[in-house]
């Protein structure tokens, strides 16, 4: 079970606390109208001279007098460096992962970023490509002390500022959700932006032992120096309780071994349970599926937004 002692393990082999926040310095490029909401394509600060190119989506009739609840989409990785905050917004790559776009017009205002190494953040130098610059990130964060999770978490914090910094949104309702190397944001989030009310991660759970069992290559941000030693992936998920969490979970994913989820899912909802709030999270294993967002899977995670971030009952 999640201890505040693990807790403590976990943030030193992150790279210990996050700088405090700066200004944002928002800066607005253009405006994309769509089918249902409008979209901005902005940058804010990680920190001072470091930007990060995102998109909001807001609904038509969002407004600061009718603000409405926000979910930050954190997008996949797929070996896809050339895509980041465009696939979930709409307006590039498969259309199962507009997802940012599908939740706009569910009425809720979206936050779609790039994460480091992908679309507008790759080699500003155009010396590395692709996965040779997310390999150097990697690395140049390793060997400062810190590691490419700690990056990816603290841009994901700002995103949260960004977010209540914004009139449209109600800052008390605010999710996030994310397929593949998204779900692995959302989790690695979770237990440090207690803003974010409630949380989605689509396939995504590996454990160490079973990427050590099959020899799994996964993406960097999984990867956190000297943590096994104290625990596994899971005990990083259960840091999020009592906050609402579902996760979905393909029978056949590869690079999330079904051998491992019952012992994956046992340990958050141990967590859930010793904080007398098991009604807050649940999961859902798809059989004959593979790493994809299903209509199974896509429903499941509109029905958990629309209970938790509108009240609706389901």
């Amino acid at each position: 079970m999640a201890t505040a002692d693990f807790r403590e393990r976990l943030l030193e082999c992150l790279g210990g606390d996050w700088p405090k926040p700066g200004r944002l310095n928002v800066r607005l490029r253009k405006k994309i109208p769509q089918k249902g909401f409008i979209i901005e394509s902005v940058y804010y600060d990680a920190k001072p001279g470091q930007r990060i190119p995102a998109l909001l989506l807001i609904p038509d009739g969002v407004t600061k007098r009718k603000p409405a609840p926000a979910i930050a989409v954190w997008h996949q990785h797929a070996g896809q460096w050339h895509l980041g905050k465009s696939e979930p917004a709409g307006l590039a790559g498969d259309p199962m992962h507009h997802t940012g776009a599908s939740l706009a017009r569910e009425g809720y205002v979206v936050l779609c970023p790039d994460a480091l190494c992908f679309e507008e953040r790759q080699d500003p130098d155009k010396k590395l490509k692709g996965g040779n610059y997310e390999r150097y990130e990697f690395l140049r964060y390793t060997v400062a002390g810190k590691c490419l999770a700690w990056k990816n978490i603290f841009d994901m914090k700002r995103g949260i500022d960004f977010l209540c910094s914004r009139p449209e949104v109600d800052a008390s309702r605010i999710g996030c959700y994310g397929h593949s190397m998204g779900s692995t944001h959302t989790w690695l989030v979770g237990p440090w932006e207690p803003r974010i009310k409630c949380l989605v991660g689509n396939c995504c759970l590996p454990t160490y032992k079973g990427i050590h069992r099959e020899k799994l290559l996964h993406c960097f941000p999984n990867f956190i120096p000297g943590l096994y030693q104290y625990g596994d992936t899971p005990d990083i998920v259960a840091l999020i309780a009592p906050r609402p969490l579902h996760l979905n979970f393909g029978e056949n994913d590869r690079g999330t071994p079904i051998a491992d989820v019952a012992d994956s899912v046992r340990t958050i909802a141990a967590a859930y349970e010793s904080m007398h709030a098991e009604k807050n999270f649940t999961w859902f294993i798809e059989k004959n599926t593979g790493h994809v967002l299903s209509e199974k899977m896509w429903q499941r995670t509109k029905e958990f937004f629309a209970r938790h971030l509108k009240g609706e009952k389901i």
